[in-house]
């Protein structure tokens, strides 16, 4: 069965997002390095698309994707007719710092006080939108969390007398068709935790994984990778780190194995990892 997320706040998010597109310059989509298009949403390409407005795609989140793979990425969207993309870490404020410049080029009939530039920053749950805003302001005014959904009021904000910057909610779309991609989202922690099982979602990455990157596991876990599949894999984390079913004859607790690779995931504890390339995102859409 697919992963399927999609809380009430988002409705209302999604169609206030289509009336402040009506009165912006440059869409800033925020999107999570390491599954560029996997976290692109449709919605807010068509509600762009729409109103003819061109597109900064943000990959935040570099420093964890695997550099060549991002590259890759950059290419494939700057292909695109008003669209200009960047790789960066928001975490650092001098990277951060380039969006509003780069912004300017993809509008440059607004940058004065008469005719500001007026972005609207937009993005699936938990790619970084709220850090980003603060780096932008030099202060904490959006509550920053690991939990996707934080933010779910539309916000304006002045960064200058000649650019402002409005940030919307996390925005997913209302059925996620492809199932791997709902399994990629879980794993970058964009859906909330009670709408996938831990166990389905690590053997997927434990599979990804192993088929893209095994010397980071092998390095990470302590014990060769090879042979081993998404289901094996979790297994032997279980075992390397003591994770027994209690009352169950001592059996490999798979789900909290899972948990495991999961977070090391997450907090980039297995190196610079990509689940998605141009080449792979093609053979997963093709019928």
């Amino acid at each position: 069965m697919s992963i399927q997320w999609y809380p009430g706040h988002m409705n209302a998010a999604r169609k206030e997002a289509a009336k402040t597109m009506a009165v912006i310059d440059v869409v800033v989509e925020v999107l999570d390095a390491r599954m560029p298009e996997g976290s692109r949403n449709p919605l807010i390409e068509e509600l762009r698309l729409h109103r003819k407005r061109p597109s900064l795609k943000v990959l935040n989140k570099a420093d964890l994707a695997d550099p060549a793979v991002t590259q890759a990425w950059i290419d494939f969207y700057n292909r695109q007719p008003g669209v200009m993309a960047v790789a960066l870490s928001c975490n650092h404020a001098g990277q951060a710092a380039k969006v509003p410049g780069l912004c300017l080029t993809l509008a440059p009939h607004r940058n004065s006080s008469l005719k500001p530039l007026r972005m609207l920053i937009m993005g699936i749950p938990n790619v970084g939108k709220s850090t980003l805003m603060n780096m932008f302001l030099k202060r904490r005014i959006q509550k920053v969390g690991a939990e996707p959904a934080v933010t779910k009021l539309q916000q304006r904000h002045v960064l200058n007398d000649r650019m402002s910057l409005t940030d919307s909610p996390g925005l997913l779309w209302p059925k996620i068709e492809n199932p791997i991609v709902g399994l990629m989202l879980a794993a970058i922690q964009a859906i909330g935790a009670n709408a996938f099982n831990n166990e389905e979602v690590g053997e997927f990455l434990a599979a990804t994984l192993l088929a893209r990157y095994p010397a980071p596991l092998t390095a990470r876990y302590g014990f060769p990778v090879e042979g081993l599949d998404g289901a094996g894999l979790l297994e032997a984390i279980a075992k390397k780190r003591g994770c027994l079913r209690k009352g169950k004859g001592g059996e490999p607790d798979r789900e909290m194995a899972a948990r495991i690779l999961l977070a090391d995931y997450r907090e980039g504890k297995l190196g610079r990892t990509s689940l998605e390339t141009p080449e792979t995102r093609e053979a997963m859409i093709t019928p």
